[in-house]
């Protein structure tokens, strides 16, 4: 049996940090990722509940933010609960095991200037002979 899911797509808003009462972080976030196909013309867009635990909810929740583009590996996990009113209610979310930032943070900078960065956000120099074709 396998459930993983891979995504692409941009924070609707900020990440919300929490803390169970063991103490353990834990990170949530909905990530915006447009179909690949239009309806009538126009792109459609699912919001896709994301959490993540421990040290990743960490990392995710001081170094992202609204409108950021990232990439996740993670699986798909279906909860439920009885609210206040007896009923039970049915969540679903991704559980993130793996986050990628795949643009700098500052795009509109990075654009400008035509850098490439690499993992440090060091602007990297290329010329034609670096290039394989």
């Amino acid at each position: 049996m396998l459930n993983r899911i891979i995504l692409i797509g941009r924070l609707t808003k900020d990440p919300e940090k929490r803390f169970t009462p063991n103490g353990v972080a834990t990170c949530t976030f909905t990530l915006a990722v447009e179909r690949p196909f239009k309806n009538n013309g126009q792109k459609e867009t699912d919001f896709i509940n994301i959490v993540t635990w421990k040290k990743l909810a960490e990392t995710c929740a001081n170094y992202l933010g609204k409108g950021r583009l990232i990439g996740l590996d993670g699986r798909l996990q279906i909860r439920n609960y009885e609210n206040n009113e007896g009923r039970k209610v049915y969540v679903s979310e991704v559980v993130a095991e793996s986050v990628r930032f795949l643009e700098h943070k500052d795009v509109s900078e990075a654009e400008e200037v035509g850098n490439f960065t690499d993992g440090n956000s060091k602007p990297i120099e290329l010329c034609d002979d670096d290039l394989p074709f």
